[in-house]
């Protein structure tokens, strides 16, 4: 399943959006160091042109899907109907933050575009005409016993906002790829019916949720933005890499012992090796691609979750 993947930490800010890259060898993963994304466009080409050896599946670590809720009230089949239309004609202002509780509608739904006194999530509740904000959460994005709850797709403020890496996502990666041909999962059909041809695969991700499978979950106390504290995560990270057929290169075992390094960016490059290596556990049967049933016309699912 699958002959490369790579998994990237996407961010609003282009000096912040790092990769990570696996080769599948036989039943192995050969797993090198993070890099930089120099450009989308390029960064795009060289994934493309790397399937023409194999399949190869590309995870993102921003939202690929919207609530159906929501999805409901467009007038599109679904998810992948709508991405064509989105910024264009009648859906021109989609990618246009709403500056004010007036401007948000179903076809302007991101808001807010600037921090002001008296925003809330209910504004949107009111301008796309949804019931509540539950509205808002896809399935794969609630509380759960083990973690809490995401932040709203369209709600654009705050540190743990998800709404602006996903407008540039589909903007700068989604849709391009789409109409250069690659596939959505798990929209386009599971893993295994998407790995079968050559060509490009792309699935929503979600990093944190790798910490915890390799025993590398950050204490009360510790943060993964502290070098120190993502270098006492080295250990288990080496050791599950052992235990599971992945194979580190030189320069990735210098990466993983060094906290990924004590530059701003040391945390971007912690995300896309430990997104990785949970793509390589799906994909090597250790962990369902999903524990439910995904919703293949609005919401889409995370990889693993």
């Amino acid at each position: 399943m699958f002959d490369l993947m790579i998994h990237a930490d996407w961010s609003v800010d282009p000096r912040k959006r790092w990769a990570a890259r696996a080769w599948r060898n036989g039943t192995e993963w050969a797993v090198d160091a993070p890099f930089q994304i120099a450009s989308t466009a390029s960064f795009l080409d060289d994934a493309f042109a790397a399937v023409g050896k194999g399949s190869c599946l590309l995870g993102f670590d921003f939202p690929i899907g919207m609530p159906a809720a929501y999805g409901a009230l467009t007038g599109f089949a679904g998810f992948r109907d709508a991405l064509p239309s989105l910024g264009e004609g009648d859906w021109g202002h989609f990618f246009n933050v709403a500056e004010v509780p007036a401007e948000i509608s179903v076809r302007r739904p991101f808001y807010p575009r600037v921090a002001r006194k008296g925003v809330s999530p209910k504004d949107i509740v009111g301008g796309i005409g949804v019931t509540s904000v539950d509205d808002l959460f896809r399935i794969s994005e609630r509380k759960t016993a083990y973690r809490n709850a995401a932040c709203a797709l369209f709600w654009t403020l705050g540190g743990n906002q998800v709404g602006k890496a996903a407008l540039s996502g589909w903007q700068d990666i989604v849709r391009p790829a789409i109409l250069r041909g690659a596939a959505l999962w798990p929209f386009d059909g599971t893993l295994a019916e998407l790995s079968e041809p050559k060509g490009l695969v792309i699935a929503e991700t979600y990093p944190a949720e790798a910490y915890r499978m390799v025993d590398a979950a950050f204490r009360p106390g510790q943060s993964k933005r502290r070098c120190g504290d993502r270098q006492e995560k080295a250990e288990a990270i080496l050791a599950w890499s052992g235990r599971n057929g992945v194979s580190l290169s030189e320069a990735a075992r210098l990466a993983v012992r060094g906290g990924f390094g004590e530059d701003r960016n040391g945390e971007d490059r912690f995300d896309a090796f430990l997104g990785l290596l949970k793509m390589i556990d799906v994909a090597s049967g250790r962990r369902p691609e999903a524990t439910a049933a995904p919703d293949r016309r609005w919401e889409g699912w995370i990889l693993g979750r």
